[in-house]
C-alpha cells in the first residue's frame, strides 16, 4: 500500500503492488510470496482487478454491488462482484467501447455505445439486441421519464431511440457542426448537450425545444489563462437541480447556476489538457475533475484546492463510489487505479477492513530509507574524517549512526583513498587468473584457502570410510567436493581467523589437535607437487585410551575457557595501552598524493570558474580572453573580424622547453671553457 499526502490529506493507493501471473500455480505463488517483500505486503481488494491492455471506461452500478469496466485488446467488458471481490463475468465484443450505462440498479440491462455506431444491449443472460444510428457517436444520456436514449456525435442532430416502443424518434436539431458531450438533470429532466464551438444548448425533452444557451468558451478566458485554440466542451456534469459543471478542451472546469449565464467559478488544471470527467462529493462540497495527467479536488464556493492525485499512468475515466472515500481510475495500463481517502468519507461496505487498516498505519507510521542516503556508523565517520560534522545539518541522527548524503559520502571515499579503484580492478583480474589456472590440469594437493579445515575435512572423510558401521549411515555428501561450498576455499575474503575471540571461545579444546593438524601441514607443504605417496593406516587405539581421554577432555574444558578468557583480557588491555600510546606519540599531518607526470590538478575553484566562463556568452567570452592577453583582434582589408588565439601550454611542454632551454646553456658554458684552450674550436661538436 503506497501512502501519498496533499495538503494533509492521506490519499491511499490500493493497486500499486505487484501482481502475480494468473498462469502460475498456488504452491509458486507462496513461494514468491516469501521471497518478495513488496508481493508479500500488497493489497489485492478485488482479485484480477485489470484488463489484458488497456482500460477505457469504468462504472459503479445504482445498488453499488457491480462495478463494470471495459478495455481493450481484446474489446469486451468486466464485471466484479464486490460481495465476492472477484470478476463475475467476463464478454468479448465486436468493436471497442466509447462509453456504456446501466440502466437497471444492478447489471442485467446495460447499453454498450461502440466506435463503429452500433448500438449494443445486453440483458442478464448476455448479448440482447444491436442496431445502429446514422453518425459516429461520442457520448449518450438515459432519460427515465420517457425511456429515451439520446445519442450524441459527430452530428449536429441528438438522436433519440425509445426503449418502450423499439424505434428511434425524431431527432433534435441543434445549431453546432458536432456534439462532444450530454447529460440529463436527474431533478426535472432537463437535457443538456455539449457542442464543439463551445456551447452547451439545453432542451425540455416534453417540448422538444431549446430553452437555454450558454457560451462556454467565451467565459472560459480569463486573464491569466493563455488559450491557443477555441475551447470545445469535453465534460459535462449536473448536481442538483441548478448546478452545473463544464470541462474545457483546454483544460478549465466552469461551474454555472442554471439561471445564470454567467460562471459562477472559473477553475484552470493549468496542464492545458482536456477534461475528462467532472464529478460531485456533496458531503465536503468538492468538485472532483481529472484531465489525463492529474485528478483535482477543489472547493466548489471557494476554489481552493483540497488536495490533487497524480497516477503514473495516463487517466482514461475516473468513477467515485456513492457514499465512501474510494476513488477508481480506469489508466493506460491494465491495472485499474482504486485510491482510498478517508477524509471523503468510510469505506464501502465491502472493504470496510480499510478504515482499521489505515487507523493502525496512522497510529504506526513506517520510516522510510531514501536511495540517496547513505547510512553511516561513527566508526566509518571515524574513518572517513568526518567526525567534526556530527550535530551539523549534513548528518542526521538515527538509530546507532547517522544519514548522509549519497554524493557527499562517494565523494569523501575517493579522497580518503583514492586509488581504491585500482586496487578493485586488480583484485578482479588476479580472480579472473586464478579462474583460468582452475581450468588446467591441477595435482591432488590442498587449497590455498582454509587448509587447516580441509585437512580436517580429508581426515574424516578416511575415517568413516574406514569404520565399520559406514554402510549402516547414509553417507553425507562432502563438503570439498560441493560446489556450494566452492567459494569458502578459493576466497581469502573467508580464511578462518583462529585468533579471533569468538573462535577462542568456541573451541577452547581444539587448539591441541590443531596443533598436530599443522605440523602435518608444514610437512605437506614440504613435499613436492608430483610426489605420490601411499597412504598409511594409522594404528588404532585401545578402548580404554579413547575413554581415557575423553574424561580428560571433560574435566580439561572449563579451565581451558578461563584460561583463554584470561588471554583475551590479557590482549585486550595490552592493545588498548599501545593504542593510547600511539595517541600520544602521533602528530596529525596533511597527506600528500603524487600526481602522474603529465597531468594537471585542477582544484574545485577552477572547475567553478570554468562552468561560470561557459555559462557566458561568447562576446563576453572574447572580452575576458582579450584582457589576459591571450586572445587579439584585428580588422582585416575585406572588412572582417581577424581573432588570434594563444593556446596555454601544458605542464609537459613546459617541462620540455625548460630542458631545452636549460641544455643550450650547458652549450653556451661548454663553449666558453673551450674558448681559452684552444682558437678556434670546431663548431658543432662538443668540446672533451
Amino acid at each position: 500500500m503506497q501512502v501519498s499526502s496533499l495538503n494533509e490529506v492521506k490519499i491511499y493507493s490500493l493497486s500499486c503492488g505487484k501482481s502475480l501471473p494468473e498462469w502460475l500455480s498456488d504452491r509458486k505463488k507462496r513461494a514468491l510470496q516469501k521471497k518478495d517483500v513488496d508481493v508479500r505486503r500488497r493489497i489485492e481488494l478485488i482479485q484480477d482487478f485489470e484488463m489484458p491492455t488497456v482500460c477505457t471506461t469504468i462504472k459503479v452500478s445504482k445498488d453499488g454491488q457491480y462495478i463494470l469496466a471495459t478495455g481493450t485488446y481484446k474489446p469486451r467488458v468486466r464485471c466484479y462482484d464486490t460481495y465476492q471481490l472477484s470478476l463475475k463475468f467476463e464478454r468479448c465484443l465486436d468493436s471497442e467501447v466509447v462509453t456504456f450505462e446501466t440502466l437497471s440498479d444492478d447489471y442485467s440491462k446495460i447499453v454498450f455505445l461502440h466506435n463503429d455506431r452500433y448500438i449494443e444491449f445486453h440483458s442478464q443472460s448476455g448479448f440482447y439486441y444491436k442496431t445502429r444510428i446514422p453518425k459516429f457517436g461520442r457520448d449518450f444520456s438515459y432519460h427515465y421519464p420517457s425511456c429515451d436514449l439520446y445519442f450524441v456525435g459527430a452530428s449536429s442532430e441528438v438522436y433519440r431511440l425509445n426503449l418502450e416502443q423499439g424505434r428511434f424518434l425524431n431527432p433534435l436539431q441543434t445549431d453546432a457542426a458536432e456534439n462532444n458531450v450530454c447529460d440529463v438533470n436527474s431533478v426535472h429532466g432537463l437535457f443538456a448537450a455539449g457542442t464543439i464551438e463551445g456551447r452547451v444548448e439545453c432542451w425540455d425533452p416534453r417540448t422538444r425545444g431549446r430553452v437555454g444557451l450558454l457560451d462556454c468558451a467565451l467565459s472560459s478566458v480569463t486573464a491569466d489563462s493563455e488559450i491557443n485554440s477555441l475551447p470545445t466542451i469535453s465534460a459535462l456534469k449536473f448536481n442538483g437541480a441548478l448546478t452545473m459543471a463544464v470541462g474545457t478542451s483546454t483544460g478549465q472546469v466552469l461551474l454555472y447556476d442554471l439561471r445564470s449565464d454567467k460562471p459562477l467559478l472559473v477553475k484552470d488544471h493549468q496542464y492545458g489538457l482536456p477534461i475528462k470527467s467532472v464529478h460531485f462529493q456533496d458531503s465536503l462540497d468538492l468538485i472532483l475533475s481529472a484531465d489525463s495527467r492529474i485528478i483535482k479536488m477543489w472547493n466548489k464556493n471557494s476554489g481552493k484546492i483540497f488536495t490533487s492525485l497524480e497516477p503514473e499512468h495516463d487517466i482514461n475515466d475516473v468513477c467515485l463510489y456513492p457514499n465512501s472515500g474510494m476513488l477508481l481510475t480506469a489508466n493506460e495500463t491494465p491495472k485499474m487505479g482504486i485510491y482510498y481517502i478517508p477524509v471523503l468519507g468510510p469505506a464501502p461496505r465491502w472493504c470496510s477492513f480499510l478504515d482499521n487498516l489505515t487507523e493502525e498505519l496512522e497510529e504506526n507510521p513506517e520510516s522510510t530509507v531514501y536511495d540517496d542516503y547513505k547510512f553511516v556508523t561513527k566508526k566509518d565517520l571515524e574513518n572517513l574524517g568526518l567526525t567534526h560534522l556530527i550535530g551539523s545539518p549534513f548528518l542526521r541522527a538515527y538509530m546507532h549512526g547517522f544519514f548522509m548524503d549519497i554524493r557527499l559520502y562517494h565523494r569523501v571515499k575517493l579522497m580518503v583513498n583514492p586509488f581504491a579503484f585500482e586496487e578493485y580492478r586488480k583484485d578482479k583480474i588476479r580472480q579472473k587468473i586464478e579462474e583460468t589456472r582452475a581450468q588446467r590440469v591441477q595435482l591432488k594437493k590442498l587449497p590455498k584457502v582454509n587448509k587447516e579445515l580441509a585437512l580436517k575435512l580429508i581426515e574424516e572423510e578416511e575415517e568413516k570410510q574406514r569404520s565399520t558401521w559406514k554402510k549402516k549411515v547414509k553417507s553425507l555428501p562432502n563438503i570439498l567436493t560441493d560446489d556450494r561450498f566452492k567459494v569458502m576455499f578459493e576466497n581469502p575474503d573467508f580464511q578462518v581467523d583462529e585468533e579471533s575471540e569468538e573462535f577462542r571461545l568456541l573451541n577452547p579444546l581444539v587448539s591441541k589437535i590443531s596443533e598436530k593438524r599443522k605440523k602435518k601441514l608444514r610437512l605437506l607443504e614440504q613435499q613436492e607437487p608430483h610426489e605420490k605417496e601411499e597412504e598409511e593406516e594409522p594404528e588404532g587405539k585401545p578402548s580404554d585410551a579413547e575413554s581415557s581421554e575423553s574424561s580428560d577432555d571433560d574435566k580439561d574444558w572449563v579451565a581451558e575457557v578461563r584460561r583463554q578468557r584470561r588471554l583475551l583480557q590479557q590482549e585486550e588491555k595490552v592493545k588498548r595501552q599501545e593504542r593510547l600510546r600511539e595517541d600520544r606519540q602521533t602528530v596529525l599531518k596533511p597527506q600528500f598524493y603524487e600526481i602522474k607526470a603529465g597531468e594537471e590538478f585542477r582544484s574545485f575553484r577552477d572547475s567553478a570558474t570554468k562552468q561560470k566562463l561557459m555559462n557566458k556568452t561568447l562576446e563576453d567570452r572574447l572580452k575576458l580572453e582579450a584582457k589576459n592577453g591571450t586572445l587579439s583582434v584585428s580588422d582585416t582589408t575585406v572588412g572582417s573580424k581577424q581573432l588570434t588565439f594563444t593556446l596555454k601550454k601544458s605542464e609537459q611542454q613546459k617541462q620540455q622547453q625548460e630542458a631545452v632551454k636549460l641544455h643550450r646553456q650547458e652549450r653556451k658554458t661548454l663553449r666558453r671553457s673551450a674558448g681559452h684552450l684552444t682558437s678556434r674550436p670546431r663548431r658543432g661538436r662538443p668540446c672533451h
